[in-house]
């Protein structure tokens, strides 16, 4: 429900990868042909790299394996589900119980996240 009030106030959009542009070039190059002694990696995350690397957004995603030598290569700008938990925090968008609820959940579904609790995160990162 948040985020569908972020995408109906504005503050959030979403953005297709529309073909013969640029992102879908690269999208394309990364889902299929990566240069030599790169792996192929979640569509997910390409599609975000190929945005970012187009409209300079920031990339968003903890599988950092997959995505830290394109952020680097490509000069991108990079955030954790950390980064943007303590970035809601900090504007009042949850609490630090939410938080916490939200960090324990996806440490439920096998997410590597760094951290025991969301307070933990937030301790070590400040």
């Amino acid at each position: 429900m948040r985020i569908d009030a972020l995408i109906n106030n504005g503050d959030a959009t979403t953005e297709p990868i529309l073909t013969d542009t640029p992102e879908f070039m690269l999208y394309t190059k990364l889902t299929t042909s990566p240069d030599e002694g790169r792996s192929i990696i979640g569509k997910g995350e390409v599609a975000a790299i190929a945005l970012a690397s187009i409209s300079g957004g920031i990339v968003a995603s903890n599988n950092l394996n997959d995505v830290a030598a394109y952020v680097s290569e490509l000069n991108l700008r990079h955030i954790t589900t950390g980064g943007i938990l303590v970035k809601a925090l900090e504007a009042s968008f949850i609490t630090e119980d939410e938080g916490n609820i939200i960090w324990s959940a996806m440490l439920s579904k096998k997410r590597k996240i760094g951290a025991a609790t969301f307070i933990d995160y937030i301790n070590t990162h400040r």
